[in-house]
């Protein structure tokens, strides 16, 4: 076994992460800051992939990826919020704060489900741009609630409340105004006549872009003040042989997790290793994530708690 590989592992544990967060206190008011992560997620920054977890502050050219059970909420300087959903892939692009104070964001989902909930903070904000593309569509935003996906066969945005500016290159920009209706595009085709949904359905397509558990503000103040500074987490396992910690630590890892590894004295001169996954938004999440994880890793049910 190579001590070196294992003295590195634990040094990068050590280390502070490498991303900045979000101040507590003083400083201008971040463009975009993650507040939730379901696991697994990443940010790209100038050819860097690194794992995702609350409290990163986003800056202009990111690309956000979301895995296989992911969720992601970001929310933006204006008071929006965007909800990114399974297998989704989200680059900010003109990100920031334009002369005249004007808050502007041009965020592009080239596949997945994103929704966008503007505020009321927002809409009375007169100085903001925020334009959305999904796929092949382009929406401009005033005062809107809207949820939108892009996959192989189609590309769709679904206004919900509010008001949007639809374009699309094989036809004129439309304006829709009433809730429930989808302009919807099939790949290689022109644009369909407006899709009018039911509210059931958009429940359920919202439910793809909405963390379990977002009923968090129930929860006592202790949990929810956890689930904000991302404390909770999983013990995939305690293992004697730092070989096996090891060889869990990189299946965690090529599976896109953020797995740690954790020495403990065992009393008689040697250690024990505590592989962990941790920065969690919040318990219930740790909860299913331990049962998937069981099964994916192929270990016994893990520990699910704040850390």
């Amino acid at each position: 076994m190579n001590r070196h590989r294992m003295h590195a592992f634990l040094a990068a544990c050590l280390l502070a992460a490498s991303l900045p967060t979000q101040a507590s206190t003083g400083g201008a008011q971040a463009d975009a800051v993650v507040e939730r992560v379901q696991v697994p997620a990443w940010v790209e920054r100038q050819g860097t992939r690194q794992e995702l977890s609350p409290g990163v502050v986003l800056q202009n050219r990111d690309r956000i990826i979301t895995g296989a059970t992911a969720r992601v909420r970001i929310r933006l300087a204006d008071g929006s919020v965007v909800a990114l959903g399974a297998d989704t892939i989200l680059q900010l692009n003109a990100l920031g704060v334009r002369e005249g104070e004007v808050f502007t964001a041009a965020l592009d989902v080239p596949q997945g489900a994103l929704r966008l909930t503007t505020g009321a903070d927002a809409r009375s904000r007169q100085r903001r741009a925020v334009n959305l593309r999904i796929g092949t569509i382009t929406a401009g935003l005033r005062g809107t609630d809207l949820w939108g996906s892009a996959d192989g066969e189609r590309d769709r945005i679904c206004l919900l409340e509010g008001s949007i500016t639809v374009v699309h290159p094989q036809q004129e920009a439309q304006q829709i105004n009433e809730p429930l209706r989808c302009y919807v595009a099939p790949k290689d085709a022109s644009p369909l006549p407006l899709e009018i949904v039911t509210g059931q359905q958009v429940s359920v397509w919202t439910g793809l872009t909405a963390i379990p558990g977002d009923a968090l503000a129930r929860a006592p103040t202790s949990e929810r003040a956890a689930a904000r500074r991302g404390r909770w987490g999983i013990e995939l396992a305690t293992l004697d042989s730092e070989a096996d910690a090891l060889a869990l630590y990189d299946r965690a890892r090529e599976a896109g997790y953020d797995a740690r590894i954790k020495p403990q004295a065992n009393g008689g001169g040697g250690y024990r290793y505590s592989v962990r996954i941790s920065r969690l938004a919040a318990g219930v999440d740790a909860t299913s994530l331990s049962r998937e994880l069981a099964a994916s890793l192929q270990v016994p049910l893990p520990i699910a708690g704040r850390h």
